[in-house]
């Protein structure tokens, strides 16, 4: 099953239902990723529900088979349905492939995107430097989220510099590709259960403050929503007037995306200690935008929200060309916002993985420079 959240559609004709030893051990499996998810011990669960732990143990091994009882209590308890533990989903990719809401257009980018992820975990596995998983969050408001995962990561309150090989290393792989705007597509969400490795597309048409603002919602649905479904988010998903028609899991992953990119205690810090203003210009509200990376929208409505800009002046700022403001004020537009349009950007750590696995004689000088086309005509093999 999979959730296209900009047509806010469920399919569920696409699962298979899983029967015999191999029921057993997927059964198991989601019940201790469950449990684990919760920070549970199997004889708090077995508690929980009326059942041993003996009971509990087997189960999670794939040695026993529950009766529909026993799954039904181990369902509610969890709130899921009892299908969520009897059906195995239809292969991600394949099913995106098959919607007939994407374009052409996309579905072309979508296979790319594919080959990618394939391309990226059989390098991985080539050079042995697979990525752990982030901690998987539960009962947790999105502001709480955001705080603890910037306290896991080491950040404290300040910006976040360079966000792509910090959310890669954590154990989502972004690739930067365009998508055209007839497409709706602002970013791709899959977690390859099997795997168990996540994969984000983001749309490389968009400001760099823009992709930095989608990177760091589809971590959202990383931290939070992995075990669900994929999602594909429509660009209305990233405006505040319209995220509350979506999905609910959409105006979490906005939340905490404001969050985590936009301390609110470093932006008040900035703001009265630095600035010194109560009422903010254009101005300040660009050197903002600029000292925490993230799109004109975002700053704005953070900035509506901690009411360092009423709701008129807000109006008033967003209809400014702020492209053309910040580069007569700075010069530049952070640096990739013009040379990264219409542009695919591999990550930095899959070009690395790249170049390990060559000079450990995995793959070929043709197949790198299959993989990594602006390599050809360059000397890399001492470098």
């Amino acid at each position: 099953m999979v959730i296209i959240d900009f047509f806010i559609a469920r399919s569920y004709k696409k699962f298979i239902l899983i029967k015999g030893k191999k029921m057993y051990q997927i059964v198991g499996r989601k019940i201790r990723k469950l449990r684990e998810a919760m920070g549970l011990t199997q004889e708090e669960l077995a508690n929980s529900v009326g059942l041993s732990n003996e009971f509990i143990s087997h189960l999670e091994l794939g040695k026993r088979a529950p009766s529909l009882e026993s799954l039904s209590r181990i369902a509610a308890f969890f709130k899921k349905d009892i299908s969520f533990f009897t059906v195995e989903k239809e292969e991600s990719f394949n099913f995106l492939l098959k919607t007939k809401e994407v374009d052409r257009k996309a579905k072309q980018v979508l296979k790319r995107f594919r080959k990618y992820s394939e391309d990226y975990l059989r390098l991985e596995e080539m050079t042995g430097r697979r990525l752990d998983l982030a901690p998987l969050y539960t009962n947790i408001t999105a502001e709480r989220m955001a705080e603890q995962e910037r306290r896991r990561l080491g950040l404290g309150e300040e910006p976040i510099r360079n966000i792509f090989p910090l959310l890669e290393l954590n154990g989502l792989r972004i690739l930067r590709h365009p998508l055209a705007d007839e497409s709706k597509i602002s970013g791709v969400f899959i977690f390859v259960e099997l795997k168990q490795a996540a994969f984000a597309l983001v749309n490389s048409t968009q400001s760099l403050g823009q992709q930095v603002f989608i990177a760091a919602h589809e971590y959202g649905h990383y931290l939070k929503d992995r075990y669900d479904d994929p999602v594909i988010d429509n660009p209305d998903i990233f405006i505040d007037e319209y995220v509350s028609l979506y999905h609910p899991r959409e105006r979490f992953t906005q939340k905490f995306a404001y969050y985590f990119l936009i301390p609110r205690s470093k932006a008040r810090e900035v703001v009265e200690k630095d600035i010194g203003k109560s009422r903010l210009e254009f101005d300040d509200v660009l050197y903002l935008k600029r000292y925490f990376g993230v799109s004109i929208q975002a700053i704005l409505n953070t900035l509506k929200e901690m009411e360092y800009i009423s709701p008129t002046r807000w109006k008033e700022y967003q209809k400014r060309d702020s492209d053309n403001w910040e580069f007569a004020l700075y010069g530049n537009m952070m640096g990739e916002l013009k040379k990264g349009r219409r542009q695919t950007i591999f990550s930095e750590r899959f070009i690395n993985l790249g170049l390990d696995a060559f000079r450990k004689k995995k793959i070929s000088q043709g197949e790198i420079e299959k993989l990594l086309p602006n390599l050809k005509g360059i000397d890399y093999s001492n470098r």
